[in-house]
């Protein structure tokens, strides 16, 4: 993915790691968490943004039942995504 790699739950696609940086889906509620803290959409190159997916703080990084709660938001996010499609 890009470079990177992709997570996933399930056939849930909800993470991508790359260049040592965490990004999860997000939705338009949960992405005010990710750019409340100043976090940035992910961009695998100048042209390209992906602007479902925000880096993972981190301080959310750094705190093991955050993390759990916020890789949960991201397969519920990726979830809801995949019913609209």
């Amino acid at each position: 993915m890009f470079g990177g790699y992709g997570l996933y739950r399930g056939a849930n696609f909800f993470g991508i790691i790359s260049r040592g940086r965490l990004y999860f889906k997000t939705d338009a509620k949960s992405r005010l968490n990710y750019t409340g803290l100043g976090m940035k959409p992910f961009r695998p190159t100048r042209k390209l943004t992906l602007k479902s997916y925000y880096q993972v703080p981190v301080e959310i990084l750094e705190d093991a039942d955050r993390l759990t709660q916020w890789a949960r938001q991201a397969v519920a996010c990726s979830k809801a995504q995949g019913k609209k499609a």
